[in-house]
């Protein structure tokens, strides 16, 4: 299959190559002058269709590449105050000039049209207004309806299937890829268009110099000096329910400013807004997401795969403030200040019920196994960030301070109901309870500098990076017996400490050398990182703890100096953009056990090869190509050689039986054909990605189960990976309809020791996705989306094959019998399938909204959940273990809320 795609791929490209025709030139007027942003089109003779389509530069210069089967086609040029021309060129490659006549043209009658998506340059322009329905109020509600985009449930925003690297509003990134905030709050009746900034350099003085292979989004807001945002506030019942969301907004020309305060109880994660979804360029230094490090959780209740409104049972405060300003007369510099608080409850709760196959290596004659678990989650999490930038064409300097703390705690109370004997499935079974808490409090802190300064003709760039960070955790099992499995039946209580602590310094310097369209970039750098692990298990018996000895503690150092050297070889051409990435790094990693006098050193030096390239033809097409190569000698917390509770059912030590460093090699490559084609609204694109991943280790699980241990063994095995994905979308104007399908297919193989037992494992997994939006009618907008999923593992130790299957879709109508009202309706229905089981689960919702439209603010009515469902149902199965599981998730039952929603200004 793979071989016969990329056969496919290669023919069709080389096919439209070997059709494809060029035409370019000057076009001057009658003094000679350059005329920029004239516009040509090529078009066949007698049909009224553009085959293509191009915009002259500032010189004048122009080119246009067309695929036709016709002897002769009709190129026509347009320009403001300059006579149209129009004329017949032969279908071959050629350069022809143009002179234009003047051509002054009284206007008697101004109308003006807008259109829908227009295209200048890398810069694709989308009118709002073209793609929203009389329902939407936010720009997150037209965002997801416009060709080519697309937005996940985690609010990150996609283009063409990638994720965007920048999210600007009038040219400034004022929440540094915590765009959340705006996207979910600001009127869409303040932003006259969304510009998508195809092949977008964030970094000023590199464009040109550096492509980029992600887009970015602009906001443009319909005032230079805008004063907007967006406000909620709700109550309802069954049960209690409160929501309030203020969020003012203030965007300027020197200052922008957001204030968000969101706070809850009806099953809305607004907390999210504050994660990072986009990370800019590389050359602005290191961001990432702040995580804490997790040794060990307690257990955990499922989560359905539905809208988080449905299932969240929480209590949310959520607040932030992002502040922009230039401090000085020169306004190239920005000072960036962010900061936010979360504090927040989650209930949890589930019923899962195992079954093992005859035959199963974790249950030898099969059986079931049956458990509740009821979680309670408490976070409280503060960050605060303060950046300084200067972003402008003759040099670059940003320097960002980050500060991040948690407090979380955790609760589970779990009921296991097992068989006593592993053979005896006709016993009464014995329930174990258990009582699970986690105290989990981080620290971090990070500062992170870049600088690109220029010198004489060449670019030179500082990066340095500081990080620390520390982490507790504190898991209280109770009673012991929970575990008896792992020899705590005498104790009354089990407790797992762990402490880390990680340290990384990061140091680059590179230099920039521009030869005509090449760019060559020499780095050196050097990378540091130390850490250790402490952990600890002890048992309470009448009052008193007693540590259970050194195999169930550690004392682990996992130390990594990587000096590296790189090149980097670009090339950018009007059509063509190259960029490889040449470096050979050097890796030297130790692991010491200090208790247990175990050293384990790596010095190797590895060439690690990436290479990205993009070719624009034929006006409207774009092939992308990729390649890489890696290796993985582990990180902190791979390896260590005491026992370790990571879950009270999941003993671990991670040790090779023969004592060796992790050493894995990671191989891709890939494809992406685009066809973006503004002037008929039509999009899409297809994608092919292989990876290999060669590893000289195997995880080794031993299930008896309900609990399991793991440790690593020495073996050499490969995973491979390929997929195939396809999209297409397309805006039909004339009955006002976006209509988009897309699909992929997986295959991808994994081995595992289990029971002693090496297993390897295939899988499939194929998806189909539609979606639909309608507002043709001016009283009825209509959005649908369905998924579809398929899938076959199959156990190739012993043949067993385990399809599953499901699909969801969601239908969204609204009726609007005046300019003051609308009805709405909401189909949720979401279906799983595995081994004979099906679980189909239905929502339906209501809803009415008054609209006071004199002063902008909605007045509505909700009833969620309509049938009053209480669980979720699903199943799946694991073909190495021969097990099914299904599991009921306890849901949202039906709820009313009544909602003011307003508009600041």
């Amino acid at each position: 299959m793979r071989k016969l795609l990329s056969l496919c791929l290669v023919l069709g490209f080389s096919m439209i190559m070997l059709a494809q025709k060029t035409i370019s030139g000057v076009i001057t007027d009658t003094d000679g002058k350059a005329l920029a942003s004239a516009s040509v089109t090529i078009e066949e003779p007698g049909k009224n269709a553009i085959l293509a389509y191009g915009i002259s530069n500032a010189k004048g210069e122009y080119k246009v590449s067309f695929t036709s089967s016709e002897s002769n086609l009709d190129l026509k040029i347009k320009a403001f105050n300059q006579k149209p021309i129009t004329t017949s060129i032969k279908n071959e490659d050629q350069k022809q000039n143009f002179s234009m006549d003047s051509q002054a043209t009284e206007i008697q009658e101004v109308r003006l049209k807008t259109k829908l998506i227009t295209k200048k340059g890398d810069t694709i322009s989308y009118d709002l207004k073209s793609f929203e329905n009389k329902n939407d109020r936010t720009l997150a509600d037209v965002l997801k309806k416009i060709p080519g985009i697309e937005v996940n449930k985690d609010g990150t925003v996609l283009y063409q299937g990638e994720a965007i690297n920048k999210f600007y509003v009038n040219g400034k990134d004022l929440m540094e890829g915590g765009y959340g905030t705006v996207n979910n709050s600001l009127p869409k009746d303040a932003v006259s268009k969304v510009e998508v900034l195809e092949n977008h350099q964030p970094v000023n003085i590199l464009r040109d110099k550096l492509p980029s292979e992600q887009a970015a989004i602009n906001i443009k807001l319909k005032k230079s000096v805008t004063m907007t945002g967006r406000g909620e506030i709700g109550a309802g019942f069954s049960p209690l329910l409160w929501n309030v969301k203020l969020t003012p907004m203030f965007f300027g020309q020197k200052n922008q400013w957001v204030v968000n305060y969101k706070a809850n109880n009806n099953g809305e994660s607004v907390e999210n807004e504050g994660n990072l979804l986009a990370f800019g360029s590389r050359w602005e230094g290191r961001r990432s997401q702040a995580a804490q490090k997790s040794w060990t959780n307690v257990e955990t209740a499922g989560i359905p795969n539905i809208g988080e409104k449905r299932y969240l049972l929480n209590n949310v405060h959520f607040f932030s403030a992002n502040l922009l300003t230039s401090p000085f007369k020169n306004k190239e510099w920005e000072l960036k200040a962010n900061a936010s608080y979360t504090n927040n409850s989650i209930k949890r709760e589930d019923l899962q019920t195992k079954v093992y196959e005859p035959g199963s290596q974790a249950v030898n004659q099969g059986g079931t196994f049956i458990s509740s678990t009821n979680n309670r989650f408490f976070d409280n999490v503060a960050k605060g960030e303060l950046i300084f930038t200067k972003n402008a064409k003759k040099g670059f300097f940003k320097n960002t301070t980050t500060w991040n703390s948690f407090w979380n705690t955790d609760r589970a109370d779990v009921d296991n109901n097992l068989p006593p004997l592993q053979n005896d499935l006709t016993a009464t079974p014995i329930h174990k309870f258990a009582n699970e808490s986690l105290e989990s409090p981080s620290n971090m802190f990070q500062n992170s500098l870049s600088t690109i300064i220029p010198w004489k003709d060449k670019l030179v760039n500082f990066m340095s990076c500081i990080k620390y960070q520390k982490d507790k955790q504190t898991l209280k099992v109770n009673p012991g017996s929970y575990m008896d499995n792992f020899g705590f039946g005498n104790f009354n209580s089990i407790t797992q400490y762990t402490n880390s602590k990680t340290m990384e310094i990061n140091h680059s310097a590179s230099v920039g050398l521009s030869y005509r369209k090449w760019t060559f970039t020499p780095e050196f750098g050097l990378n540091l990182n130390f850490n250790n692990l402490s952990s600890a298990i002890t048992g309470e018996t009448n009052g008193s703890n007693m540590y259970l000895g050194q195999d169930y503690q550690n004392d682990v150092d996992w130390n990594e100096v990587q000096p590296y050297t790189q090149v980097g070889v670009n090339y950018k051409s009007q059509n063509l953009s190259l960029n490889v990435t040449l470096p050979m790094n050097f890796y030297g990693i130790t692991y010491k056990d200090n208790l247990r006098q175990k050293y384990l050193d790596k010095s190797k030096t590895v060439f690690e090869p990436n290479m990205f390239a993009s070719l624009d033809f034929a006006s409207f097409f774009k092939l992308w190509a990729f390649a890489n190569q890696s290796y993985d000698f582990g990180n902190f917390g791979f390896l260590y050689g005491g026992k370790m509770l990571t879950n009270p059912t999941s003993l671990q030590v991670r040790f090779s039986d023969k004592i060796e460093m992790p050493e894995y090699l990671t191989r891709s490559a890939g494809s992406r054909l685009e066809y973006r084609n503004p002037l008929n609204n039509l999009f899409f694109n297809v994608r092919y990605n292989y990876s290999t991943n060669k590893r000289n280790l195997i995880e080794s699980y031993t299930t008896n189960g309900f609990i399991s241990e793991l440790m690593l063994q020495s073996l050499e095995n490969t995973i491979r990976s390929q997929t195939e994905g396809a999209e297409i979308g397309k805006y039909f104007p004339k009955f006002k309809t976006n209509l988009s399908v897309s699909g992929t297919n997986t295959d991808s193989n994994s081995f595992s020791y289990f029971n002693s037992d090496l297993r390897e494992s295939s899988n499939s997994r194929q998806t189909m996705g539609i979606k639909f939006n309608n507002t043709y009618f001016s009283w009825l907008s209509v959005d649908y989306n369905i998924s579809l999923n398929w899938s076959k593992n199959t156990n190739k130790s012993d043949n067993t094959v385990f399809t599953s299957s499901g699909w969801n879709h969601n239908l969204a109508a609204y009726i609007y019998p005046s300019d003051n009202h609308t009805f709405g309706f909401n189909w949720d229905d979401l279906s799983t399938s595995a081994s004979g089981n099906h679980f189909r689960n239905t929502f339906f919702d209501l809803s009415y909204q008054y609209t006071w439209v004199k002063k902008k603010i909605d007045f509505e009515f909700k009833w969620l959940n309509i049938a009053n469902r209480k669980v979720y149902e699903t199943v799946n199965v694991d073909v190495l273990q021969q097990l099914v599981t299904t599991n009921q998730m306890y849901i949202r039952p039906s709820q009313f809320m009544f909602t003011v929603k307003f508009n600041f200004k």
